[in-house]
């Protein structure tokens, strides 16, 4: 039977993460399939070490996990070469990126089969009908050329995830020592890992990749699961603090108070991502036990403090501005530092109203930091997906914005920007209102530094927020050379791009 390469390609220069998403798949074959990894974080030269298992004739499968922006770098042209110099390869595409853009994907010709979604069943289930010269058509979650079209089978209802396999982390260790993927010290830990305990989100925002994948769809492991999970993950391999990389941890306080009961005796700091509105309805003792069970801080996506602009995300909810500022000034009280991400640069029907609304947040945001300074403020340019469907997206294709028509053009500077939401592409964006972002991003990171960069001395926050202070306070935003002097002599962490 032929074996299977599994690619992680590079998405990090440093401190990079466990490759959960095909580890996972690796899961969903172990005992069928000869597999192995191939992670480009870890690599000097990838395709060399993937050209040299293709060689020996013994692998003919080659799954490559694609998220949006750096991973596009090297799964773009390595499966143009893989095709050229491999033509009988079978290259499969999974995550958010060709899900997203599946047709553009196939439509390049030298990718065969796209996994819309979850894999764990499509996957194994395409790689018999491969070796078995069977059909595939009814395979659900595969979407694959047919002639000069493209076919999207049907989606799957969403697996119990307590029903899966184990992850293969043994395996992964005689591949990759598994000391390689702790992110060193840490705001949370000195041996962080990253973990997922459920997938999807029970929302529908306009503005999210999500959304095509899941389509408002939410499973979680239980409780217990996660705990028994974490609690191997410390003891086998000694990690003293998680990252839980679900779109959503926190859905439902039952499972959330449940697992704080479990892990709080283990001493463990940890970080997830919630809904505002969702976990302002946690009881106050839901919300001290979770603090007590070692959360740190919390990812939320407050995206804007203006209700009309809320609406147009389609943030779903009932997630307000008032209800942003009141919820931050309210974790106060549990010693929880709450992470605020915004989107700014909306579209709407003028340059006058865009500005507007950028305007409107820069005041808004200054108005979390006074209720709750210690709230992490994240800055995002809105960059499109494409929720189809989604009044938002109409709007974004009215104004004359295009996705990149071939495949091979994704991997620009620009569009890899684009991607991470700090290059916008957007022609209702002038240069004056992007400068105007990351101007006041600049002088907002100088005058509260996040507490994630823990190589900041306590001299060196102090000097920069005086340097700083001035501007912030006055709300002169223009030219801050003298901080970008700082950060970039500091190495300053920007959470969003390098995470902690």
């Amino acid at each position: 039977m032929n074996k299977v390469i599994l690619f992680n390609p590079k998405s990090a220069v440093a401190k990079h993460r466990i490759p959960n998403s095909i580890m996972n798949i690796a899961a969903s074959v172990e005992g069928i399939f000869d597999w192995t990894i191939v992670d480009g974080n870890c690599e000097e030269n990838p395709y060399q070490k993937i050209a040299g298992l293709l060689q020996t004739g013994a692998f003919k499968y080659i799954g490559i996990t694609v998220m949006p922006g750096p991973q596009t770098k090297q799964a773009i042209p390595f499966s143009k070469k893989i095709k050229e110099d491999f033509p009988g390869t079978i290259i499969i595409w999974g995550g958010y990126f060709p899900t997203n853009h599946y047709k553009i994907v196939l439509q390049s010709g030298y990718v065969d089969f796209v996994i819309n979604g979850p894999g764990d069943h499509a996957f194994p289930q395409l790689l018999n009908a491969l070796e078995n010269n069977t059909p595939y058509e009814l395979i659900k979650n595969l979407i694959y050329r047919n002639g000069d079209g493209v076919i999207k089978n049907a989606k799957e209802d969403l697996i119990e995830q307590d029903i899966l396999p184990a992850l293969p982390y043994d395996k992964l260790n005689s591949l990759y020592a598994i000391d390689k993927y702790y992110l060193g010290k840490t705001y949370l830990g000195s041996r962080t890992l990253a973990y997922h305990s459920s997938i999807g989100c029970p929302f529908t925002c306009s503005f999210c990749a999500v959304v095509p994948t899941y389509e408002a769809r939410w499973k979680a492991k239980s409780a217990q699961h996660v705990f028994n999970d974490v609690k191997y993950i410390k003891e086998k391999w000694g990690a003293n603090a998680i990252e839980f990389h679900d779109n959503n941890f926190f859905v439902s306080e039952k499972r959330t108070v449940e697992f704080s009961r479990m892990i709080r005796p283990e001493r463990m700091n940890w970080w997830g991502m919630a809904r505002i509105d969702t976990m302002d309805k946690f009881k106050d003792e839901s919300l001290a036990l979770i603090r007590e069970a070692g959360c740190k801080i919390i990812f939320f996506g407050a995206e804007s403090g203006n209700d009309a602009v809320l609406k147009q995300l389609d943030k779903g909810g009932t997630q307000t501005g008032e209800q942003i500022i009141r919820f931050a000034e309210r974790m106060k009280s549990f010693d929880i530092i709450p992470e605020y991400s915004f989107v700014l640069g909306t579209p709407a029907p003028t340059p006058e109203r865009v500005m507007e609304q950028i305007e409107f947040d820069i005041s808004f945001i200054k108005k979390v930091k006074e209720v709750n300074p210690r709230t992490e403020i994240v800055l995002y340019t809105y960059s499109p997906v494409p929720t189809e469907g989604s009044e938002l997206f109409a709007r974004v294709k009215e104004s004359g914005f295009e996705f990149p028509q071939k495949l091979e053009d994704w991997v620009t500077p620009q569009w890899e920007r684009f991607d991470l939401r700090k290059n916008p592409l957007t022609p209702w964006l002038t240069p004056e209102m992007i400068d105007r972002i990351r101007n006041f991003e600049t002088v907002l990171n100088g005058y509260y530094p996040t507490v994630s960069d823990i190589r900041l001395t306590s001299m060196k926050r102090k000097m920069i927020r005086f340097v700083s202070g001035l501007r912030y306070k006055t709300n002169f935003y223009r030219f801050p050379y003298e901080i970008k002097l700082l950060h970039r002599m500091w190495k300053y962490r920007q959470p969003e791009i390098q995470g902690f």
